[in-house]
């Protein structure tokens, strides 16, 4: 397994490469990696958490893989503040929204994303400095 918190998420999704280049710009101490939802890296790391089968076949769901298991959706994204420094570590609280419900609200984005940013036909090419910061 993948050392450090890995972030697994749908390259070809506009959002989910903006929110990637968003955590590495709020990432100061390069704590998270990243691998795209489409390559073989992601499908080995999901086998190795037990994460759901869909999680790394169906990429509609960000996916934290973290101290050997992984989270999705909500609970990912909230697990992915709680890391980061102030005041998005606040998010965190959101917690206690019952999971159904902010399930429900991720899921809204998800169906929606491609619609309202757009999807691209290649997944995001890191620069040279950050590509040790991507698992193929």
């Amino acid at each position: 397994m993948e050392r450090g918190p890995v972030i697994l998420f749908d390259g070809h999704c506009n959002l989910c490469s903006g929110s990637v280049r968003f955590l590495i710009r709020r990432d100061p101490h390069a704590r998270f990696r990243f691998a795209s939802l489409q390559g073989e890296a992601a499908r080995r790391l999901c086998m190795e958490a037990g994460a759901p089968l869909h999680a790394a076949t169906k990429p509609d769901s960000i996916v934290l893989i973290a101290d050997g298991r992984a989270l999705e959706r909500s609970d990912a994204a909230l697990a992915i503040a709680a890391y980061l420094g102030f005041p998005w570590r606040l998010f965190a609280f959101l917690r206690i929204v019952p999971r159904p419900i902010r399930d429900a609200a991720y899921r809204f984005v998800a169906r929606n994303r491609d619609r309202w940013f757009g999807r691209t036909d290649a997944c995001m090419v890191p620069t040279p400095e950050l590509r040790a910061r991507f698992i193929d």
